[in-house]
């Protein structure tokens, strides 16, 4: 089948393109390269049903033609951090918000047959309820988890009103090889193995015991791939998590090497935990990779890192003050 990827240059649609192409179908990604690297597709370069279209989501005139033809369609290219997003909220908003009506609309158009939506958990805000079901009410904490929730809306309105066939896909802190190497917040990865490579300790943020739902790409992927292939599931929203939640100080530990206590940040909650059972219940689906293996991996991956910005207390404080300036 000829499938479409958004973001598919990005850390989890580059994962999601090398699984669909590994499943024999014709890939074509849309990416405009803002957040995406064109490297993350390198080693694919050779594969003759991969195709790569470079183009804002948003410029619906250009991308619209693209859709035709296409049966199924992964929505994936956003802007993602919580900084930038307080910084520059229109940016966020033609992006997150603009771009996936536009995408919405090409694949109302072309008649596609099934769309997967990628949403965030940051949608739950700092929930009352542990592990958290979709049910959890929503409370956005900054533009970012705003507009991918407003994203989801235009998504299961599309599905009802236009009778489209469209699944939601909450994602849980993802982490994994060629996961990005900026931002002080939802890359903590990318930040620890910098700070590793160059010999400097952890900044672990808080104390450290708040725990984080790890979720390896790979098996997000997976997820998503499981939910396309249900025709009969249809204006549904799951979670997508690992099963458990992990301190940050398992990471340092795991890792190897030393710590640096720096702020707590306001808004960010002390758990992130998926409930899970529904997307158990009705797709069938589970996580495979447990946390300590894909740990693991990522340090058997770690020149990834290089050439990464190297965080320290200092430059994060100053990276992070709008935070505290409006969050606090």
């Amino acid at each position: 089948m000829r499938t479409l990827v958004t973001g598919g240059c990005g850390f989890i649609g580059s994962w999601l393109v090398e699984r669909l192409l590994n499943d024999g179908h014709e890939v074509h990604v849309i990416d405009n390269l803002s957040s995406g690297h064109a490297r993350n597709l390198d080693h694919l370069k050779g594969n003759k049903q991969l195709h790569v279209h470079i183009a804002d989501i948003a410029d619906h005139q250009k991308i619209e033609p693209l859709f035709a033809g296409v049966g199924k369609v992964f929505h994936l290219a956003a802007l993602a951090d919580i900084v930038p997003s307080i910084e520059q909220p229109l940016k966020y908003h033609h992006s997150n918000v603009n771009g996936t009506v536009s995408v919405l609309e090409a694949c109302r158009k072309h008649g596609v047959k099934r769309v997967i939506y990628a949403a965030s958990s940051s949608c739950y805000g700092i929930p009352d309820v542990y592990p958290t079901p979709e049910t959890a009410p929503i409370r956005c904490q900054y533009p970012y988890a705003v507009t991918k929730y407003l994203g989801e809306e235009y998504a299961m309105y599309w599905a009802s009103v236009y009778k489209m066939n469209i699944t939601s896909m909450r994602f849980f802190n993802v982490y994994g090889p060629r996961s990005r190497t900026s931002g002080t917040y939802g890359a903590v990865f990318g930040v620890f193995l910098a700070q590793k490579l160059a010999g400097k300790p952890f900044t672990v943020v808080g104390d450290g015991e708040q725990t984080r739902d790890f979720t390896f790409v790979s098996d997000v992927a997976d997820a998503c791939v499981t939910a396309s292939e249900r025709d009969d599931v249809t204006g549904e929203i799951f979670n997508v998590g690992s099963g458990s939640t992990y301190s940050v100080n398992l990471l340092c530990d795991l890792l190897g090497g030393e710590k640096v206590y720096i702020p707590k940040r306001p808004g960010e909650p002390d758990q992130t935990f998926a409930d899970t059972a529904k997307i158990q219940r009705v797709l069938g689906w589970k996580p495979k990779v447990k946390f300590e293996d894909g740990v693991k991996t990522m340090l058997a991956n770690i020149d990834y890192w290089r050439e990464a910005p190297i965080w320290e207390p200092g430059t994060i404080a100053e990276a992070t003050k709008d935070w505290f300036k409006y969050l606090g």
